[in-house]
């Protein structure tokens, strides 16, 4: 008879404060849909899709694909692939971590170097830093360690790609893209 007498009780204090004000799981959920959700800094990547050319040295665009854009997982992640068909071909896959905006980087060295982006400076701007990887024993081995993504407009975009080996930079490859 207790134990009807405690649930009952439970049951009125449960129904009491859905009726009265009481936040259900339901009234939750609909109001977490109901908040407008800030854009991400992957949306400005998503906006890439599509091919990018190289350009010249006298500023104007080439007829060489450098880049491929391509969004995937259900808009979660961009793909990015770097001089396609080529012996030189290289994926880069852009995806959000909780909060922070991050890179795995598949290169022609073999290895996969992991990097997160840099609390936002500058709006168009997107600084990569090392954050570890795959197939490295360690930070000293060669690998990509920091990156730059300068979105200079809709039709023009620069990166930058910086090597490391033994904590020392060892290479700079730098592109001016525009949209093809």
């Amino acid at each position: 008879m207790r134990r009807i007498l405690i649930l009952l009780g439970v049951t009125i204090f449960v129904a009491a404060g859905a009726l009265f004000g009481g936040t259900t799981q339901e009234d939750k959920a609909k109001e977490a849909a109901a908040k407008p959700v800030p854009p991400s800094r992957l949306d400005a990547i998503k906006k890439l899709s599509g091919e990018w050319v190289e350009i010249g040295e006298d500023g104007k665009p080439t007829d060489k694909v450098v880049a491929v854009y391509r969004t995937t997982a259900g808009g979660t992640v961009v793909e990015e692939t770097l001089f396609g068909g080529t012996p030189h071909e290289m994926v880069t896959m852009y995806y959000m971590d909780r909060d922070n905006l991050m890179l795995t980087h598949y290169c022609v060295a073999g290895n996969q170097p992991r990097m997160k982006a840099e609390k936002p400076v500058e709006p168009n701007r997107i600084v990569f830093h090392c954050d570890g990887g795959t197939n490295m024993k360690s930070e000293n081995d060669e690998h990509m360690h920091h990156a730059t993504l300068v979105l200079v407009d809709g039709d023009h975009i620069q990166s930058e790609w910086l090597e490391f080996k033994d904590g020392k930079q060892t290479m700079n490859a730098s592109f001016k893209l525009a949209r093809k």
